[in-house]
């Protein structure tokens, strides 16, 4: 088990996954990733959390996914006792309006629309870890 509260960052893109992680870094979070690179492999961490993976802290959630979009896994998040109160934050392109309240509707706790710029995204990033993890008071662990 690790001594430091997981992220769970569940993204495709190996440059968005990159530059997250390295934002997040420089920003001092010493937590450790867990990346998924499609929702059907975050379903898959999710599932075996209390077996081989520990619940996470906080899960950064990418929309457009492969294999299984991320409103699914947001909805699989939901649906478990366990995870259900997971803090979810949605960073997607997507600023399509039904992808929002669809999000919202199933109980995301923000939802960010990824900067174009990367130096912006970098930024957004490293403003998200410092709230979510240094900031937010989260759920106990168990």
């Amino acid at each position: 088990m690790p001594t430091t509260p997981v992220i769970l960052l569940v993204e495709d893109d190996p440059d968005h996954e990159a530059l997250a992680i390295r934002a997040l870094r420089k920003a001092n979070v010493v937590n450790e990733i867990q990346v998924a690179r499609d929702g059907a492999e975050a379903i898959d961490f999710l599932k075996s959390i209390g077996e081989n993976n520990p619940l996470p802290q906080l899960v950064l959630l990418d929309l457009k996914l492969p294999k299984v979009d991320g409103l699914e896994v947001l909805r699989f998040i939901r649906a478990l006792d366990r995870t259900s109160i997971l803090p979810v934050v949605v960073l997607t392109s997507s600023d399509e309006e039904r992808d929002i309240v669809a999000s919202y509707r199933l109980g995301v706790n923000s939802y960010i629309r990824k900067p174009v710029n990367f130096t912006d995204f970098a930024e957004a990033t490293r403003q998200l870890g410092m709230y979510w993890l240094l900031l937010n008071q989260c759920p106990p662990a168990s």
